[in-house]
Order: structure tokens, then sequence, then C-alpha cells
């Protein structure tokens, strides 16, 4: 029997996690710290710790990174694509490409400042 579990809008399925591992896994997806799940579900922080390592052993993962993608393939937590949209989404537009962004040194960036003035100036000058 499985029963649904919510934590915000965050809600999930019992199954193969318990109903106390679901909550803790669920508030790890909302991004709550183990004092604070502790805080809001009403346990000790030692017991949040716990449940979030059986979390971990259930569901074959080692890091509270993986809680929500795991718990969305599995089918046991909704909601949470609207969550990692939102999250992507965000990111986004707040980032200004990262990653993209080519990292030179002030030499290096001034040596090709003035290899592109030459090349302006010899098209001008043909």
């Amino acid at each position: 029997m499985s029963t649904v579990i919510n934590f915000g809008k965050l809600q999930g399925t019992t199954g193969v996690l318990a109903e106390q591992e679901l909550r803790a896994a669920l508030a790890v997806c909302a991004g709550l710290a183990n004092k604070e799940i502790a805080r809001v579900v009403g346990c000790a922080p030692g017991t949040v710790k716990k449940s979030i390592e059986r979390v971990f052993h259930k569901l074959g993962i080692t890091s509270r990174s993986a809680i929500p993608t795991e718990l969305f393939c599995r089918g046991i937590a909704r909601h949470l694509v609207v969550l990692i949209c939102a999250i992507l989404t965000g990111h986004a537009a707040i980032s200004d490409d990262q990653m993209l962004r080519v990292r030179r040194g002030d030499g290096e960036r001034r040596v090709e400042l003035r290899m592109t003035a030459r090349r302006v100036e010899g098209y001008a000058i043909a």
C-alpha cells in the first residue's frame, strides 16, 4: 500500500521509501539542510542524517544532488519537473554563460587586441 506524502509543493508516494525517508528526500529536493529538515519534521538532525543515508542505500546513489533525479526517474515524486525546470531557467536567466567564456590572462588579451587592430589597419590601407 502506498501513501501520498506532501512536503511544501512537492508530492511523493511511498513504496520503495518509508514515510520518514520520503519526507527527508522531498525536503532535500526542496533544498533544505539537515538541521532545517529536522526542525520542520520535528526530529533530531541525526535522525534526518540516518534517513538520508537509508535513501542513498535504497536508491543506489551517493550524493544529495542525485536525489531529485532518482525520485523523478523512478516515479516516486511528482512536481519535480516543474522544480527542476524552474531551477534551470533561473540559472540560465541569471548566468552570463560562464562555461562559454574564453578565459585568458591580461597579456594574451592585449596581444589579441593589437593583432586585431593591425588586421583592421591592414584592410583600411589596402
